[in-house]
C-alpha cells in the first residue's frame, strides 16, 4: 500500500507536466495557427480516419457536443500516456521524458501532414515538448529530494541524531557515520531510498512539492485560457465595415414565432445558426494576405483581395441552408439574409472553359467541397457571401467569405473560409466528402418539422396550437398540412414568404384536442406539387427522409 501511495505524486508529475506541455502549445498555435494545437492536431487526425457511420452516430448522437467529446477523448487518453509517463520517471527519468516527447512528436507530425502546412506548424508541438519535459524534470527531482537523507533544513539520518542526543556512553552500540550510511544508500537499486531518517524536514519539503505543482497547474490553465483568448482578438468580423448591396432586400416580414410561441424565428440569429464541420477550431484568417483565388479551366486565372470583392456590386438574399447530417425533425436547419457576389458574376469574369464540369473549392486549412458547375449557372442565387443578418460572416460561420448554394445541402454547396474555386471534372479531382462515399449530387429534400409543442410535453385543451417550419429551397413550400392520430391530413395555415428558397412558417389550431396521449405529424409539400416522402432514409449518403412523427399530451 505504501508503494503506491509514493507513486503517486509521480503519476501527478506527469500529468501536470503535459497539461504544462499542452497549455505552451496551445498558446503558441494560437499565435499563428490554432489548427496546429498538438491536442487539436491529432483530433483532427481522428475525425478524417473515423469511419462514416460513426460520424453520422456521434453527429445524431451529441449534436453540437460532438467535438468537445472527440477533444476530451484525445485529452484523456494523453493523460492515461503522461501517467504512465510519471510512473517510468520514478525510477527512469529519462525515459518517462522519452515518452512525452514521442506523445508530442505524433502531434507535430500530424500538424505537418495537413493541407497547406508550412515548417513552422511544428513549433507548437517543440515548444510543447520542451516545456513538458522540463516541468517533468523539476518535478521529479523535487519529489527525490524529498525522500533523500539531508541536514537540519531537510531530513537527518537516525545515526547522527542519535550521536547528538544520547551523549557518551549512552549508546552501547556500534555509531553509524553519515558516510557509510550515504555509501549505503547509494549501493541501493532503490531510486526512492527509505533510510532511517527522523523526518525533521518532511513538512517544508512536502510544502515546496504540493505549492510547485499548484503553480505549475495554475500557470497551464492560465496560459490554456491566454491561447483561447488570442486566437478570438484575432479575428474580428466586427472590425469589418461592409458596404451596402447594389441590389438589396427590402425588410422581412413579420414572422409567426410573434404570435406563437416556440415556433422557430423567421430569420435565425447568427448566434443560433447551426454549425456542423469537421474543424475542431476556428481557422485564423488574415485579411491583408488573404486571397480568393478561380483557377482551373477557366480563361482568366484571378486573384482578388477582400476588397476587391467588397468593391463589385453585392446582393442580398435570403436564404435557408440545410445540413446532410440533418434526420427528420433534426436542428441542422438555418434561415439568415446573405450578402455577396453572385458567383456567376466571378464565373463570367474568369471565363468558364469547355472541360469542367465541377467547381472545386478550397477553404483555407485546405478542406475541399466539390459542387455541380451546372448548379451555380442554372440561374439560382448561388454566391460568395461576406454578410451574414447585416454582419460581416462570423468566424464560425466562414469569416472572410464562403459559398452559399441554395437547394444544396452544405457538404456541396456551402464552403466556409473559402480562398479557392478551381474548375474542374469529378474525374480529375475528388473532394473530402466524396473521397468518403457521400452523394455526389445532393438537393436538399422536401422537409418539414414540428416545432410546438415538443415531444413528451403537454398541451392545454383551449389553446393548443401546432406549428414549425418547412423548406425546399428553390422549389418553395405550397402547403403544409398535419395529421393527428393517424387521421386525414388537415392544412395548416402558412407564415410569410420570403421566397423558394427560404423557408415557410406554419400553424394549425387544434380546436378539436381531447384529453390523452395523440400522435402528431406533418408533411410539406412543393409549390410544383412534389409531396414530402414518407419513406425512412438516413443521411448518409444524401440526406435523411420521411415524415416526423411525436407524441403529444393534452391536459
Amino acid at each position: 500500500m505504501k508503494r503506491h501511495l509514493s507513486a503517486l505524486p509521480y503519476a501527478g508529475a506527469g500529468v501536470l507536466a503535459t497539461l504544462a506541455g499542452m497549455s505552451a502549445g496551445h498558446l503558441v498555435a494560437a499565435a499563428q495557427n490554432p489548427a496546429t494545437s498538438p491536442v487539436l492536431a491529432v483530433g483532427s487526425a481522428v475525425i478524417d480516419l473515423t469511419p462514416t457511420p460513426v460520424k453520422e452516430l456521434a453527429v445524431r448522437e451529441l449534436g453540437t457536443r460532438d467535438k468537445p467529446v472527440l477533444i476530451g477523448s484525445v485529452v484523456l487518453v494523453t493523460l492515461v500516456v503522461s501517467v504512465i509517463a510519471g510512473l517510468l520517471a520514478r525510477r527512469r527519468p529519462a525515459l518517462g521524458a522519452g515518452i512525452l516527447v514521442a506523445l508530442v512528436a505524433v502531434a507535430g507530425a500530424l500538424a505537418l501532414l495537413r493541407p497547406f502546412a508550412v515548417a513552422s506548424d511544428v513549433l507548437p508541438a517543440v515548444v510543447a515538448a520542451v516545456v513538458g519535459v522540463g516541468v517533468l524534470a523539476f518535478l521529479v527531482r523535487l519529489l527525490r529530494a524529498s525522500a533523500s537523507p539531508r541536514r537540519p533544513g531537510g531530513f537527518e539520518t537516525l545515526a547522527g541524531a542519535r550521536s547528538s542526543t544520547t551523549g557518551a556512553g549512552a549508546h552501547s552500540g556500534p555509531v553509524v557515520e553519515e558516510g557509510e550510511e550515504r555509501a549505503r544508500l547509494e549501493a541501493t537499486d532503490d531510486p526512492e531510498p527509505k533510510p532511517r531518517l527522523l523526518l525533521s524536514g518532511t513538512s517544508a519539503t512536502r510544502r515546496t512539492v504540493l505549492v510547485s505543482a499548484a503553480f505549475v497547474a495554475l500557470v497551464s490553465g492560465g496560459i490554456g485560457w491566454l491561447g483561447q483568448r488570442l486566437a478570438a482578438i484575432r479575428i474580428r468580423p466586427e472590425d469589418v465595415d461592409l458596404p451596402a448591396a447594389a441590389d438589396p432586400l427590402g425588410p422581412l416580414p413579420r414572422g409567426l414565432e410573434q404570435r406563437y410561441g416556440g415556433i422557430s424565428r423567421f430569420q435565425t440569429r447568427n448566434g443560433d445558426f447551426y454549425r456542423v464541420d469537421v474543424n475542431l477550431s476556428v481557422p485564423v484568417v488574415d485579411l491583408d494576405g488573404w486571397r480568393l483565388e478561380i483557377d482551373g479551366d477557366v480563361d482568366e486565372e484571378l486573384s482578388l483581395t477582400f476588397d476587391d470583392l467588397l468593391a463589385m456590386d453585392l446582393v442580398e438574399r435570403d436564404i435557408t441552408l440545410t445540413c446532410v447530417s440533418n434526420e427528420v425533425g433534426g436542428p441542422y436547419v438555418g434561415a439568415a439574409r446573405w450578402l455577396g457576389v453572385p458567383l456567376t458574376t466571378l464565373l463570367d469574369r474568369a471565363g468558364v472553359g469547355s472541360t469542367a464540369d465541377q467547381i472545386y473549392s478550397t477553404a483555407v486549412d485546405g478542406f475541399t467541397i466539390s459542387t455541380p458547375l451546372a448548379v451555380a449557372l442554372d440561374g439560382r442565387d448561388s454566391m460568395v457571401a461576406v454578410g451574414m443578418n447585416g454582419e460581416a460572416l462570423p468566424a464560425e460561420h466562414g469569416f472572410p467569405a464562403r459559398l452559399v448554394t441554395p437547394g444544396l445541402y452544405g457538404f456541396v454547396g456551402a464552403t466556409k473560409w473559402l480562398r479557392r474555386l478551381t474548375l474542374t471534372t469529378y474525374e480529375e479531382q475528388s473532394a473530402y466528402w466524396t473521397d468518403r462515399d457521400w452523394a455526389t449530387e445532393a438537393p436538399i429534400k422536401v422537409s418539414s418539422r414540428i416545432d410546438t409543442p415538443q415531444a413528451f410535453t403537454t398541451v392545454g385543451k383551449e389553446n393548443a396550437v401546432i406549428g414549425g417550419v418547412a423548406w425546399a429551397q428553390t422549389r418553395g413550400i405550397g402547403k403544409v398540412e398535419v395529421r393527428v392520430d393517424g387521421g386525414p391530413w388537415r392544412e395548416a395555415t402558412l407564415g410569410p414568404d420570403a421566397g423558394v428558397a427560404y423557408w415557410r412558417q406554419w400553424f394549425l389550431a387544434w380546436k378539436d384536442a381531447t384529453p390523452g396521449r395523440h400522435r402528431v405529424a406533418c408533411r410539406a409539400t412543393t409549390l410544383e406539387g412534389d409531396v414530402q416522402t414518407a419513406a425512412r432514409a438516413t443521411p448518409f449518403p444524401a440526406g435523411s427522409s420521411g415524415i416526423q412523427e411525436i407524441a403529444v399530451d393534452v391536459a
